[in-house]
């Protein structure tokens, strides 16, 4: 058994911190959701999965993921890729030519931490916007900045919306109004969907209800829903083929890939619900930080994301809870699957030793 052996400062002695959903012994990692890792169950699925070549399109395992995550999207077709940043990039060089624009966030993941790549392999110009404390772009600025029909300007063709954003939840108002100013101006609509399952399970509502305001939804496995890797991509019949494309371009064309498309139906079966535990937990645990003076948050969103202040030593707190077993890395902590309640209690004694 792996196991990792740490000195407490809450405790003052030699501790272990058990995963139990693993069975192994790791640290409390609060870097992010995608370092979660599959379950004993989801490795059984993944070993007991059909395969077969799926650049061929014979792999059946991938064609059921694929009609699958169609169906409860509410979408004609979908295409099993390699990661977010890969889906999206086919999503945006699917609508858009060399010289179209894409109207996006100055800190979403499409604009700012996905290399570029819309612009370097698509020399598709990005319109970066601010988005406001909802995790939304104004709708007012998203209207100002749609270019006339003019010879000196880049062709306005796309509007990118991020849901969740920085944690926070886009509402079903926003949303409906985005598409109907997008579809007014001829605009398609690309939703970087990440996470939509949290944003759904977070508003209780089908995730059909909100990938209906968007032409292509982008959405991840291997996050919150704990699958090792995989985005899929849905849209429509004709976009979809013309993403099948880009993905083969990409490098995205993949074998016998059911082994990690199983590990995505698995995810899509047992995990989704499992999504408003990680809600609740973040919802404690910024409960609990609350009251800690040493520890001022600036956000607790309805998701699985909290934010702590700009006033808090990051450096000193990073180097104390990590010599409490747990990983940090900056002002944003996000709670998953392998983190469960008794880490939660950890965590928060970890926090009440901290003084700054």
């Amino acid at each position: 058994m792996r196991r990792t052996v740490f000195y407490c400062l809450v405790c003052q002695e030699s501790a272990t911190r058990r995963n139990k959903r693993e069975g192994i012994w790791v640290m409390i990692d609060l870097r992010s959701d995608t370092v979660t890792k599959p379950s004993p169950a989801m490795r059984e699925a993944m070993a007991r999965a059909e395969v077969g070549d799926d650049v061929y399109g014979e792999d059946p395992t991938v064609r059921e993921l694929e009609s699958r995550v169609a169906a409860i999207t509410g979408k004609q077709a979908a295409v099993f890729t390699c990661s977010a940043t890969q889906s999206n990039l086919m999503a945006l060089m699917s609508h858009c030519q060399r010289g179209h624009e894409y109207i996006v966030g100055q800190v979403a993941h499409t604009y700012l931490y996905e290399g570029g790549g819309g612009a370097v392999l698509g020399s598709i110009q990005p319109c970066p916007l601010p988005f406001n404390a909802r995790g939304e772009l104004e709708l007012d600025e998203i209207e100002a900045v749609i270019k006339p029909d003019d010879q000196h300007f880049a062709i306005t063709r796309l509007l990118c919306l991020e849901n969740t954003q920085a944690g926070k939840v886009l509402s079903a108002d926003y949303l409906a109004g985005a598409s109907e100013l997008a579809q007014r101006h001829g605009l398609r609509r690309h939703l970087d969907g990440a996470r939509v399952f949290n944003a759904a399970v977070a508003q209780e509502v089908e995730i059909a209800e909100i990938c209906q305001h968007f032409d292509t939804v982008s959405i991840c496995l291997s996050k919150g829903l704990g699958a090792p890797m995989g985005s899929v991509l849905v849209g429509d019949t004709a976009l979809i083929a013309a993403a099948r494309r880009w993905r083969k371009m990409l490098g995205g064309g993949l074998r016998q890939s059911g082994i990690v498309a199983a590990a995505g139906l698995h995810a899509l079966e047992q995990h989704v619900d499992e999504l408003a535990l990680d809600h609740a937990r973040c919802a404690r645990l910024g409960q609990a930080l609350r009251g800690m003076a040493t520890l001022p948050l600036a956000e607790v969103t309805a998701t699985n994301m909290l934010f702590l202040s700009e006033m808090v030593n990051i450096e000193d707190l990073t180097t104390h809870l990590s010599r409490a077993g747990i990983l940090i890395s900056g002002r944003r902590w996000v709670l998953h699957r392998d983190i469960d309640d008794a880490a939660i209690e950890d965590i928060i004694a970890a926090c009440r030793a901290f003084r700054a």
